[in-house]
């Protein structure tokens, strides 16, 4: 194989950097597992403990942005132009984004955290009816909004920037605004080196953690003998064998698939534990704790334990490691979630990142961590809290107490596959993005390298022991992501205020309205339908006389427009070609829509045969809603481009629009 000749796709300035200091780090942690854990956890420590209001001025103002953001006037902008449309169906996006946000950690602490709050010795005082509720209401705070709310910014500043300005699908076009054209040099290379490195030490260190949980669930069920290294490999090279081929597959088949399979098969699992389980105490449990995280849900928000000092470590352990994590997580999840979510609203974004996969995780975390909390005191007589620490064992040993033990057993395996798979194969294509520079066509043995280089470093900190410094380096990478997802919120911001200000720019006052003239021809077409022919007539001959005068004119003016022509459906157009902003275009193409039934069977009314009639309706360049041009004649529909021309200078001319109608619209036309 002659490698010379091996095409990539990779950018040097981004990947070389990147793989230097992954693979520094993990050989690091694996050579000097005890060293190096001992000081990333000092330095963790020292975050945690000195800088962890960071975490929560961080995370709340995270919250409050979104929730500004769905109330506000910018709530309808799309992601996208205006007339996008979402790739996948409503179902298929959830299941997505759900699988990449939670993946496996919704199967290894469902029963873990919940048992594990209600027997730590910071609330061992409390009756056990109340560190039950502390138990879920803190379960509910990690796994809630607050989570989403983290994934919420970075996935909606990147899906923003990407289809609303389109720039490429990479972190640095969120700082488009901030630093404008400083995004494609170092600055740029650098954010994207920081994010495909935290995206590669998250995946490994949570898919390491899966293997474990994986392998235990296993040796459980007696199927391997013991929980050993061996048997991790094997699990490691069939699964990341499993994500490479789903990855190579696309995100419209292997990943959607494996989504949609997954969400339903928790499903089936949540309704096998909620019915042969206690059943009216979940249903009650969960309700109550509902009612308690919204009561207490600013104080949970704003709450430091500054005043508990018993409690303090406890708070850093749980609340402040939870909110770094996320954080860590979010350059991966955010682009994933930005890649599956062109065309939807910011407020459908919102709604749907915010709402549904927290809704979720409440009714999830409240079946399994409940359950498991009602067998350990009134059928396990304390067996599965004296197991919290041993949170890989922990969900299969609560199954133990449910019917159909071994069989449930094996479909936690199954489901736990499916999200490692998942998880692993959108994580790959994410660092395959990044890597690239958001290309659109990478060789297929790039993304087996990923899954390679992913596979041999779980194996090599896993066999040495450095999976534990590595998750310390995930995490003090949170403190500076932070900041930067901070400012993110301010690039947005800045971005929506001049999309909302260029949308709403209306005509010159001194544009005048039809006059009256030839109203008689006016009143006739209006109280007639078109049909098809009859419209693509009015484009071809007088539209197109229209739009021949105008670039005749244009060109006397010293302005060279072009026209062009298109069929199915037959549209025409005339568009100024621009250097350094978007070019102007003005179109009219043959549009279709149902007319009602009263309609057709009034007597009062035009007549009409059919159901659909025709109609010729404008489109511009930039996206912007067009609109019915069946009444116009040949100067008014002259009038009307001149209209739009004019108002195109007068947005081109002001400097503050300046990123919105950059050349970037204009990349690959020519």
């Amino acid at each position: 194989m002659n490698f010379k000749n091996l095409k990539s796709t990779f950018n040097k300035g981004v990947t070389v950097p990147s793989l230097i200091f992954i693979i520094g780090t993990c050989f690091l942690s694996a050579l000097y597992p005890k060293p190096t854990e001992n000081i990333l956890n000092g330095i963790k420590q020292f975050i945690f403990v000195n800088l962890n209001w960071v975490y929560v001025w961080a995370v709340t103002l995270f919250v409050v942005f979104l929730v500004y953001l769905l109330f506000s006037k910018y709530a309808n902008i799309k992601l996208g132009a205006n007339d996008s449309k979402p790739e996948y169906s409503f179902f298929s996006w959830i299941s997505m984004l759900f699988a990449a946000g939670m993946g496996i950690g919704l199967i290894y602490f469902s029963v873990a955290e919940p048992m594990q709050h209600y027997s730590s010795e910071v609330f061992a005082d409390n009756h056990y009816v109340s560190r039950a509720k502390q138990a879920q209401l803190y379960t509910f705070f990690h796994w809630g909004i607050h989570a989403w709310a983290i994934y919420g910014v970075v996935g909606l500043s990147l899906s923003y920037f990407a289809y609303r300005y389109r720039l490429p699908l990479s972190l640095r076009s969120c700082f488009y605004p901030l630093l404008k054209d400083k995004i494609n040099g170092k600055w740029g290379n650098a954010i994207d080196v920081f994010a495909l490195c935290c995206t590669f030490f998250g995946l490994t260190t949570t898919l390491g953690f899966g293997v474990v949980q994986i392998s235990s669930g296993l040796n459980i069920l007696h199927i391997t003998a013991e929980n050993s290294f061996t048997n991790q490999v094997i699990i490691v090279i069939s699964l990341i064998a499993l994500s490479v081929f789903s990855a190579i597959s696309g995100v419209d088949k292997g990943v959607k698939i494996l989504s949609n399979i997954n969400v339903m098969s928790v499903i089936v699992l949540l309704l096998f534990v909620l019915i042969l389980g206690p059943t009216v105490y979940l249903i009650g449990s969960f309700t109550d704790g509902l009612g308690n995280y919204i009561n207490n849900f600013f104080n949970l928000t704003f709450n430091t334990h500054v005043y508990e000092k018993n409690a303090l470590p406890w708070f850093y352990d749980w609340t402040i490691l939870y909110w770094a994590w996320w954080i860590s997580w979010s350059p991966y999840v955010g682009l994933f979630i930005a890649r599956i979510s062109k065309g939807r609203t910011i407020r459908e974004f919102i709604l749907a990142v915010l709402v549904l996969p927290t809704l979720f995780n409440f009714i999830w975390m409240s079946v399994f961590g409940n359950s498991a909390i009602w067998f350990d005191l009134n059928v396990a007589n304390g067996k599965l809290s004296q197991l919290a620490s041993d949170p890989d064992a922990l969900m299969f040993r609560f199954l133990e107490y449910m019917p159909l033990s071994t069989l449930t057993g094996f479909f936690v395996i199954a489901i736990i596959i499916i999200f490692f798979v998942t998880s692993a194969d959108s994580g790959i294509f994410v660092m395959n993005s990044i890597a690239t520079k958001n290309s659109t066509k990478s060789p297929k043995w790039q993304i087996v390298f990923w899954g390679i280089l992913l596979a041999v470093l779980s194996l090599l900190l896993l066999n040495a022991g450095g999976l534990k410094a590595l998750q310390s380096m995930t995490l003090i990478t949170a403190l500076p992501f932070s900041i930067i997802v901070l400012l993110f919120i301010v690039s947005l911001m800045k971005g929506l205020i001049i999309d909302q200000k260029y949308y709403d720019t209306n005509f010159s006052a001194s544009t005048v309205p039809w006059s009256g003239e030839f109203w008689k021809e006016r009143l006739k077409n209006i109280v007639s339908f078109k049909d098809n022919s009859s419209v693509d007539h009015f484009i071809q001959v007088k539209t197109k006389e229209a739009f021949t005068d105008l670039q005749q004119e244009f060109a006397a003016n010293g302005i060279e427009a072009k026209i062009n022509h298109y069929e199915s459906p037959v549209r025409t157009e005339i568009e100024i070609h621009q250097g350094v902003v978007n070019n102007f275009i003005y179109g009219v193409e043959n549009r279709v829509k149902t007319v009602s039934e009263y309609m057709i069977n009034e007597e009062n009314l035009p007549d009409l045969d059919d159901k659909k009639t025709h109609y010729p309706r404008s489109y511009f360049g930039d996206g912007r809603e067009g609109y019915d041009v069946q009444y116009f004649t040949k100067n008014e529909l002259i009038s009307d481009v001149l209209k739009h021309y004019e108002r195109f200078l007068e947005i081109v001319s002001e400097e503050r629009n300046e990123m919105f109608i950059s050349s970037n619209a204009n990349q690959g036309k020519e």
